[in-house]
């Protein structure tokens, strides 16, 4: 996924005025972004997360207080994109991004390599991010 702070927004809001929009990705920042932007948001869409099953015209709700974000999409629509669902081919089988995709855990357990955990002689506590 791109850099979500480099996601531009449609032009079609920009004509109306609209400066800023909610933007929401289970992608890591750099901190170079703009906006209002929820991150981090885990288990990723490559694992078959929430996201992985968002469509075009879905409603989000985000909760800020809460910390939640709920898809606004009924259970058995929901069970039929998840039964449509497939994992996407990773872009490369050796190297180290190969070892990120295989062994980087998700945002939400510190977004570590696993093999890493209980050898530096403390956990990840779990807001780490």
């Amino acid at each position: 996924m791109a850099e979500v702070g480099n996601m531009g927004l449609p032009a079609k809001l920009l004509a109306r005025g609209i400066t800023d929009m909610v933007r929401i990705s289970d992608a890591r920042m750099s901190g170079t972004a703009y906006g209002t932007v929820v991150l981090h948001v885990c288990p990723e869409a490559a694992v078959g997360g929430p996201l992985a099953l968002v469509r075009d015209g879905d409603w989000i709700e985000l909760d800020v207080e809460a910390r939640r974000l709920h898809l606004e999409v009924n259970d058995a629509e929901l069970v039929r994109r998840r039964a449509q669902w497939a994992a996407p081919e990773p872009a490369f089988k050796s190297g180290y991004q190969s070892l990120y995709v295989e062994h980087v855990m998700q945002a939400s357990e510190g977004a570590d390599f696993d093999f890493l955990i209980g050898c530096r002689g403390h956990g990840v506590p779990r807001e780490s991010h």
